[in-house]
């Protein structure tokens, strides 16, 4: 999974499957509920994130042009990126597992 930001992406799958469609500001107000980590998400990962997503194909984006203000980019979620949020979340249900399994035994050792 490499660097910390891998970590945002099933975090912005989620909250794009729940919403239907978020521009970037609307997901970093948001994605800090979710954060997978302690570590701050920067704004810079977040859109770093968003363009690899729909690099991928598993986020697609249209510009949004409607009211007043500068035009904002539309993100949603596409057919594989649903495929690829339950492949994260198989991934992490497994970490989980593998994680507490871990804890349990680091306890057990420092008990004695």
């Amino acid at each position: 999974m490499g660097h910390l930001y891998r970590f945002v992406e099933p975090v912005i799958l989620l909250l794009l499957k729940q919403k239907g469609e978020a521009h970037g500001y609307e997901l970093a107000g948001e994605v800090e509920q979710y954060a997978l980590t302690d570590a701050q998400i920067e704004t810079g990962a977040l859109y770093r994130t968003l363009r690899a997503l729909e690099s991928n194909g598993y986020v697609v984006s249209k510009w949004d042009v409607e009211g007043n203000g500068p035009a904002r980019r539309i993100y949603r979620l596409s057919a594989s990126g649903t495929e690829h949020l339950n492949e994260w979340i198989a991934i992490l249900h497994q970490m989980s597992k593998s994680m507490a399994a871990f804890v349990r035994r680091a306890r057990n050792a420092t008990a004695a």
